[in-house]
């Protein structure tokens, strides 16, 4: 027995086009408004495999599906030899074409890249892409019409932000260590200097303000007591 010619279960575009609408119209009723940041890789180190300084430059607004409806998933929080660490996890939902239309249309990318963040505005906080399975519905009537993104909470580590979005881009003003995001400029957009023509920054700017736990001022005090710095060449054995 072979299967019935009278219906065609992957060849048929209206009954695909059909299903993917109620996909459409099923997350617009119970999803929730994201905003997707894609990355941006401009310096890719080819032997690591990893961006140092990578950027988001846009936001685009999506609705998407919240499949996690039991909260985070994941690790969550606990105890690490580094201190408390939060790995939160979430699973969302998008529908293929919404994504071509919102996003693809102006970043030309064809799927959601692990690396892209996701912002939560429900709880103020930002996700970033770890996995994408586009199997999420295994061919229902011949076609994909899902992608289905993991994603972890986002842990800045230098990236640099300009969304346009005030909550998505206050990630790196609150959390950057970087001296040069601390400076006060004129309305040219150049550093103002002091008489010794040292570089002015604003207040709350030191790793002790920006990570309230950290212990670097503890570690140079004690590295003090045992690092000498006297000897111009330790490795002269006394020729010097």
């Amino acid at each position: 027995m072979t299967t019935s010619v009278f219906f065609n279960n992957f060849a048929a575009s209206q009954e695909q086009n059909l299903l993917e609408n109620l996909i459409i119209e099923s997350i617009r009723i119970y999803g929730q408004d994201m905003f997707y940041c894609p990355r941006t890789l401009n310096h890719y180190d080819d032997v690591y495999g990893e961006d140092d300084i990578s950027s988001y430059d846009s936001a685009h607004q999506i609705e998407m599906y919240i499949k996690s409806i039991d909260g985070f998933s994941g690790d969550n929080d606990f105890m690490s030899k580094f201190g408390v660490e939060i790995r939160d996890q979430v699973v969302f939902s998008m529908a293929q074409r919404v994504f071509d239309m919102d996003v693809g249309t102006t970043t030309s990318q064809t799927r959601p890249n692990e690396g892209d963040i996701i912002y939560f505005p429900l709880n103020g906080k930002s996700f970033i892409v770890r996995y994408v399975n586009k199997f999420e519905m295994f061919y229902q009537l011949g076609a994909l019409q899902t992608w289905e993104v993991t994603c972890e909470l986002f842990e800045y580590s230098h990236e640099v932000f300009n969304t346009g979005i005030p909550e998505i881009d206050s990630i790196q003003q609150v959390f950057s260590s970087n001296q040069l995001d601390w400076v006060v400029m004129d309305e040219n957009g150049k550093f103002i200097t002091d008489e010794s023509s040292n570089i002015i920054v604003r207040e709350n700017s030191s790793i002790e303000d920006i990570i309230p736990n950290s212990d670097n001022y503890e570690i140079q005090q004690e590295s003090d007591t045992f690092i000498d710095f006297s000897e111009m060449d330790p490795f002269s054995e006394g020729a010097l």
